[in-house]
């Protein structure tokens, strides 16, 4: 296993978080892109290919490591934050939407996590940030947000972001727990994850819910997140564009009225 730099952090804030994290001389943070807020003096930031681990030699490698993140919908590259100073410095960097930062002790998590495609906000140098598909046929078809996923492996500190509110589940050997595919930020790796049909034709047409779920089966650690990212996008597209559901016809139009929509 890759020995990662050893980087401190704080998180500040409460619904829209950031991170700080201290660098020694020579330290490095990958930072996926766009998440970056503020660099001290002598941190030397650099754009690089894939996420800056030793997972692969040679230009071939790198581009191969670096083109599995297109299909978790990532970009091509990352960016390192290194501390080329005397002194500790301080980088930090923000959440994209409101939520929390998970801090993740890979040495203490079984060396590797599965989460969220989007939830990767940055880690120490030497994590690797790769692409985890699930093998079941059922999953494959029908997991929605949940069939492509990230892995993280390595021994240091990673952190994701998830939205909402965060709940986190102890699963014991056997003990299983079904869940929204959206929910889902991360597991442990030994958690068994596999996509179930919901069932029922009313269920189907006017549950409100998807059509299939997750089930995560222990032993392992779950982090289920309130307010998925794709949940939020959709009731802000509906309350914009829609009509107002919770409302009746006439009190709906007089709100719409009164807010300026009409």
């Amino acid at each position: 296993m890759i020995n990662n730099h050893e980087i401190d952090y704080k998180v500040f804030g409460e619904e829209m978080q950031c991170i700080e994290v201290e660098l020694d001389p020579q330290e490095t943070v990958m930072g996926e892109p766009g998440s970056f807020m503020t660099m001290e003096q002598d941190v030397q930031m650099e754009t690089i290919f894939g996420d800056g681990s030793q997972q692969s030699g040679g230009l071939m490698g790198k581009l191969f490591s670096a083109g599995k993140r297109l299909l978790t919908g990532e970009s091509l590259f990352m960016t390192a934050f290194t501390n080329v100073g005397q002194g500790k410095k301080k980088v930090m960097f923000a959440a994209p939407y409101p939520g929390k930062i998970i801090p993740m002790n890979l040495n203490e998590l079984g060396n590797k996590i599965i989460c969220q495609k989007d939830s990767f906000l940055c880690a120490a140098k030497g994590v690797i940030v790769g692409i985890e598909f699930q093998k079941k046929l059922g999953t494959g078809l029908f997991g929605g947000e949940g069939f492509i996923m990230q892995k993280l492996e390595g021994d240091g500190m990673a952190f994701v972001h998830a939205g909402g509110h965060v709940i986190e589940r102890v699963l014991m050997p056997g003990e299983l727990i079904k869940i929204d595919t959206g929910c889902i930020v991360a597991f442990t790796h030994h958690i068994n994850y596999d996509i179930q049909f919901v069932g029922g034709i009313k269920n189907t047409l006017f549950g409100g819910e998807g059509v299939f779920f997750a089930i995560l089966r222990g032993p392992g650690k779950v982090w289920i997140q309130s307010l998925p990212i794709s949940r939020l996008a959709g009731r802000i597209v509906q309350y914009g564009t829609g009509n107002r559901k919770e409302e009746g016809s006439i009190l709906g139009g007089l709100g719409n009225m009164f807010d300026g929509d009409k």
